[in-house]
């Protein structure tokens, strides 16, 4: 489904990734994980189409991205949870909602899509009139995923969704992506919670100063050497 072959990318003149190669295939869920400053937020960035390469090629179905213009890419089906959800606070709830499906083919289908992000969060209906700003962290991350899933998106990219919560909202967040994804919509979080992760995705890439160090099964990956080394540098 999503294919990135030696890609390059930074701001400036500061390199973060370093020739990054990775796929992702339809109905997976796939990790990467890695210390901070290792550029997971720099990778979802790339591909979603906030910053663009230097280097490198990345396709999602058979359509360059390089080639895309960056407002085309969600059209495409990917839609991106940001770091720190990104909402807008003096919105309401359902206001958010409504800015994730602004896409001409969304909108007829967005009653529908109403349904389905209230019916897996059911705390958003009941807060479907607050500003957004006055929720707690894990409201809003609840309320930042149900935006990008209201485009009906074939690959959701989750950047850090267990950030700053208490673990009890980790757990309830980590549960809800597993019914995302077994509803059909594939997956690629970028997380430092790693052993959380490890536990609901398929494969997961080991990323390090800008660069793939390892990749494979995640209960391969999950009491690796590797893993120890990466975060610990023992």
């Amino acid at each position: 489904m999503l294919e990135l072959t030696r890609v390059r990318a930074g701001y400036g003149s500061f390199q973060a990734l370093f020739d990054v190669s990775l796929e992702v295939r339809r109905g997976e869920a796939v990790g990467v994980i890695g210390p901070n400053g290792a550029g997971k937020t720099t990778l979802m960035r790339v591909i979603s189409g906030l910053i663009r390469p230097t280097a490198g090629s990345i396709v999602m179905e058979r359509v360059d991205l390089l080639a895309t213009p960056p407002h085309r890419i969600v059209e495409i089906g990917i839609a991106h949870v940001p770091e720190s959800r990104r909402l807008f606070p003096r919105m309401t709830v359902e206001d958010n909602l409504k800015m994730g499906g602004f896409l001409p083919a969304a909108r007829p289908k967005a009653r529908r899509r109403f349904d389905f992000v209230y019916e897996l969060f059911p705390l958003l209906r009941e807060r479907r009139r607050q500003l957004a700003g006055s929720m707690s962290g894990g409201e809003q991350q609840m309320c930042a995923i149900g935006r990008a899933l209201m485009s009906e998106p074939k690959l959701l990219l989750l950047d850090e969704p267990s950030a700053g919560l208490a673990p009890v909202v980790v757990d309830l967040v980590f549960a809800l992506v597993q019914r995302i994804r077994a509803g059909g919509v594939t997956v690629l979080i970028v997380e430092q919670n790693v052993q959380q992760v490890l536990r609901i995705v398929d494969r997961a890439y080991v990323l390090k100063a800008g660069s793939i160090r390892a990749a494979g099964a995640a209960a391969e990956l999950r009491d690796s050497a590797i893993i120890r080394e990466a975060y610990l540098g023992v």
